[in-house]
């Protein structure tokens, strides 16, 4: 893919060499007359300080310090071969993924995995109307141990990255180095690097096709649909037959992560003819590390060939965030602001991943209290979850056995956001606003990692008995509050 005429690069002292800082505001004033929307001074120092910050942070968080359950080669490796869940790219269900660890934990020793993960974290940080001020990308792997800062352009997007498509066993035997590449043209660009895979962060996707679909007047959310996944492959985690409203599939596959619902609007998308599209506009928009890829038309399941960069999903974010006026400039010169969806249908998105009942990647509020996992991002959890007798949190059947009350009454922000996870992907992507009273948290995070729930931290400690179980390394949430904490200290600086 050949890039559209370069945007202007910005760069800041002896930062240069490291990372080009973004000036977002720039592009903002032009098209906004706004002098407030950037204080960088045109130089994108803050950028270069957020990158610097972020790379640090993740250094910070020894990645490379993990157990592995089932390491390459080993007898385990033949023992626990992928199910048919994991084939496809998915969660297992609730049931099945606690049986799983349990089973692991009793019959594996693990191992120090056997080289660095792969991670790549993005961060947009906002000012009070919600654009950019500064932004950061930084990449995680073998080849860059100590972490690569991703130079970014005025747009928020970046040429410099030979995106390579995600491969539990090309990771695993070629060194961590990727063999296809996510965007073609890229042959030549200084950083290579296999972006991890998304996991159920796809459904953010799925659930902005679904949105357009309504924008369009093709589907309407209170319409219902007749769910019918006949020919998928027996074990497939999409279900059987089901038929409820739209926006029950959306709101059980985006606030509690529900596969079959998730199968159900891919499959549909897919019956719409929606799929290529959405996956072109995202081209056009300057999105090209959002793609679907591979599902099966069946029941709309298999998606371990879906891809997401990042910067590219933080980028979407920005979207349900509904900041006016333009956000960046796509490759065809044209800007791209909220507008992509109605507004309607980005409050129904956003208020969605504000519901979210995961909490435990980047923010670990679902075990607030626990001495394990360490706490996250300080988030106040939606009021649906919580249990009003004794402020324990379920979500949809995990039960986490924790009274979070302490927690909601100490928290800093909101976080809407979409969780994933498989055995070989820990994902979590979100928009982090200050509560009343709060100042100074207002920012996009998403962190793509390959740590899932196959690697456990060394002397991770037992669940009790009927708690669903940490599959997380905890890493991610002292991450989280890592960088909830340099946002916070920009603000307060």
């Amino acid at each position: 893919m050949k890039s559209h005429r370069r945007p202007k690069r910005w760069y800041a002292g002896a930062a240069a060499v490291a990372v080009a800082g973004i000036a977002a505001g720039a592009v903002i004033v032009a098209a906004t007359g706004s002098a407030s929307a950037d204080t960088d001074g045109g130089n994108g120092w803050r950028s270069a300080r957020l990158a610097g910050q972020l790379q640090a942070a993740i250094n910070q968080q020894d990645f490379a310090n993990v157990l592995d359950t089932i390491p390459p080669g080993s007898t385990a490796a033949k023992r626990f071969a992928p199910n048919a869940a994991e084939k496809d790219g998915m969660e297992p269900p609730v049931a099945q993924i606690a049986k799983r660890l349990k089973s692991l934990a009793a019959t594996t020793t693990p191992t120090p995995i056997h080289q660095n993960p792969n991670l790549d974290a993005a961060v947009i940080e906002l000012d009070a109307s919600g654009h950019a001020i500064s932004a950061a990308d930084v990449v995680m792997s073998p080849q860059y141990p100590k972490g690569k800062i991703v130079p970014l352009d005025g747009n928020l997007s970046t040429d410099q990255v030979r995106y390579r498509a995600w491969d539990d066993d090309t990771w695993d035997s070629n060194g961590g180095q990727g063999t296809i590449d996510a965007i073609p043209g890229r042959e030549n660009a200084p950083i290579d690097f296999m972006a991890p895979y998304p996991a159920s962060v796809f459904k953010l996707m799925v659930g902005f096709g679904v949105m357009q679909l309504v924008d369009k007047g093709q589907l309407n959310l209170d319409d219902t649909y007749a769910y019918d996944p006949t020919g998928e492959p027996a074990g497939s985690a999409c279900g059987g037959k089901a038929t409820k409203p739209i926006r029950q599939f959306f709101d059980e596959m985006i606030t509690v992560s529900k596969n079959e619902s998730a199968c159900a609007l891919t499959k549909l998308l897919m019956q719409k003819d929606a799929v290529t599209p959405l996956d072109q506009q995202f081209v056009d928009m300057g999105l090209p590390m959002l793609q679907i890829k591979g599902e099966r038309p069946a029941d709309g399941g298999r998606w371990v060939d879906n891809i997401m960069s990042s910067l590219d999903t933080a980028k979407l974010l920005m979207i349900l965030n509904s900041s006016p006026g333009p956000l960046w400039t796509a490759p065809n010169g044209k800007p791209v602001t909220k507008d992509v969806l109605s507004d309607a249908s980005r409050a129904y998105f956003h208020q969605e991943i504000a519901d979210q009942g995961l909490n435990q990647v980047l923010s670990t509020t679902n075990w607030c209290g626990r001495a394990y996992p360490a706490p996250g991002i300080a988030q106040k959890i939606a009021d649906r979850w919580v249990n009003p007798t004794d402020g324990t949190v379920t979500a949809d059947g995990r039960v986490y056995g924790q009274d979070v009350r302490p927690c909601q009454t100490n928290a800093q922000v909101s976080f809407a956001h979409k969780t994933g996870l498989a055995d070989t992907s820990g994902n979590d992507a979100g928009i982090v606003q200050s509560l009343p009273g709060k100042n100074g948290h207002n920012y996009i995070v998403v962190v793509n990692c390959n740590l899932g729930y196959r690697y456990v931290d060394p002397n991770r400690p037992a669940d009790p008995t009927g708690i669903y179980p940490v599959q997380y390394s905890q890493k991610y949430g002292l991450l989280g509050k890592a960088i909830d904490g340099i946002v916070a200290g920009h603000h307060n600086s």
